[in-house]
């Protein structure tokens, strides 16, 4: 009894030193977006960062109601935004244009889906 007790608590202070997945993720997903994202897309996600308007079409606003129906109808359009680059070379040519060096990135399926989540998370916020 004493050492089923002893092991049912070693295992719920394991469980809390350890954060959820979901909180792990958005964090993952934050970090990710302010190294990678934010220079162009802001801080607020509203496209506002310093190359937003250096790029040509410039950086969108990704907090708008149309945006948001997007992200609604299509629940993946941020994460294929980033591997599609339906753009071309626009994200790598701005920044190389104005001095930005971000490094290279081995993306992993469960980054793709921490930024998802966490700008999905931002972006459903602003109503």
């Amino acid at each position: 009894m004493k050492i089923k007790l002893s092991l049912l608590a070693l295992l719920g202070a394991l469980s809390l030193a350890q954060p959820p997945l979901c909180l792990a993720g958005i964090a993952n997903g934050k970090q990710l977006y302010q190294q990678r994202c934010a220079v162009c897309h802001g801080a607020d996600i509203k496209g506002s960062g310093p190359l937003a308007h250096k790029s040509d079409p410039p950086t969108p606003d990704l907090t708008t109601a149309a945006f948001r129906q997007r992200l609604a109808d299509y629940p993946g359009v941020i994460v294929s935004s980033v591997i599609l680059r339906p753009n071309g070379n626009l994200i790598p040519r701005t920044l190389q244009e104005n001095g930005v060096k971000i490094p290279p990135h081995a993306w992993s399926v469960q980054d793709f889906r921490d930024l998802n989540q966490y700008m999905s998370g931002v972006i459903l916020q602003r109503r």
